[in-house]
């Protein structure tokens, strides 16, 4: 029998993978350290993405993953995390006090991107992160609605604006400036400048993420927005419907080229369960979400249902990462946000963040 070193238990680490990104422990770097006393191992796991209700599940995991070696009588493993900033695209920078933007989009409106935005900025922080989300659908804001808030932001200064504050999240919307039914009527630089307007002069406090719900659709006004925004990833919401697919892949294709990673697809109404009979049933079909994350070789996030209670509570002010947050939607919602933060965590660190610029001068 092989005796027990560090080099073995590390070895027998890249057997277990992290379902949240679909790399093995070692190769992704989570595994910091290792110590052996015996048949007794400790495994120190610093994760790139956060955790706070899935480091004890994984820990649990781990443990039984090096325990089922009869090489090994005991594992202690403690898992923490930390997120960094993440590259962007080539000739900009992120924001000050925003180490990361997620922009979540979709082909076509109808799908429910907004929802879909507003549940993951939520669940990431649910999982401890310090989140922030702005509402850049210029044309239709519904962030002021679903998160309950409204009234114009405040300015310590007449310069900056102070977010609202919204079951935890830093919000920026449009719809704070605007009364609910004034339609923008505003040609495509105006919303551009708009957008830039609310993202840098917006007084952001110390974000992991910055969630953007960005407009529907793939014309100009999308594609300038993602080559002006420091964006790390990307989300792409879609149905499984023939027609809403098509547009989906358009969305991706948007990022692909302005060089923005795509971190998952999210099925939304994935399939509907009559709340009276329990009857289940594809409404708008079955499986294309997942056909065409194979197609581009990008992950299927998760699945979303077609349920009136994620309607209710995002009318309400409360979305259901919030309002029922044991719900087993919620969970799906928690289970997303991970994969796109642990889908993010593999993305090149962004080299800019940390580096004081060096000036020479005659004195």
């Amino acid at each position: 029998m092989t005796d027990l070193t560090q080099d073995v238990v590390r070895e027998l680490l890249t057997g277990f993978v992290d379902p949240n990104h679909g790399e093995n422990l070692v190769a992704c770097g989570s595994v910091r350290g290792v110590g052996v006393d015996g048949a007794n191992v400790a495994v120190e796991i610093a994760l790139g993405y956060p955790a706070e209700n899935w480091a004890d599940t994984l820990a649990a995991q781990v443990q039984a993953f090096l325990e089922a070696d009869p090489r090994i009588d005991r594992a202690v493993v403690d898992v923490s995390w930390h997120v960094i900033a993440h590259k962007v695209q080539q000739g900009l920078t992120p924001l000050p006090e925003i180490k990361n933007i997620i922009a979540v989009a979709s082909g076509k409106g109808g799908v429910g991107k907004s929802t879909t935005a507003v549940n993951l900025a939520l669940a990431l922080q649910a999982e401890g992160a310090t989140v922030g989300i702005l509402d850049a659908d210029i044309y239709g804001p519904s962030q002021p609605r679903m998160l309950g808030i409204s009234g114009k932001p405040d300015t310590r200064d007449g310069k900056v604006i102070v977010p609202k504050q919204a079951h935890g999240l830093q919000v920026m919307s449009i719809g704070f400036m605007i009364e609910e039914d004034t339609p923008m009527i505003w040609r495509g630089p105006m919303v551009t400048q708009a957008l830039q307007q609310l993202l840098n002069e917006t007084d952001w406090q110390g974000l992991d993420y910055l969630v953007i719900d960005l407009p529907p659709g793939t014309g100009d006004i999308q594609l300038t927005l993602c080559q002006r925004v420091p964006v790390s990833g990307a989300v792409i919401v879609t149905t499984p419907q023939d027609i809403a697919l098509l547009d989906a892949r358009k969305g991706l294709k948007m990022f692909e080229k302005v060089a923005v990673p795509v971190l998952g697809i999210v099925e939304n109404m994935s399939t509907h369960v009559c709340s009276n009979c329990g009857h289940e049933e594809p409404i708008f079909g079955s499986g294309g979400g997942a056909s065409m994350a194979a197609q581009y070789g990008v992950p299927l996030l998760g699945r979303l249902p077609l349920d009136i209670r994620i309607r209710e509570e995002v009318d309400s002010g409360n979305p259901t990462v919030i309002s029922a947050p044991d719900s087993a939607i919620a969970a799906t919602y928690r289970e997303i946000a991970r994969k796109v933060a642990g889908q993010l965590s593999r993305q090149a660190r962004n080299k800019s963040i940390g580096f004081p610029n060096i000036v020479i001068q005659n004195t």
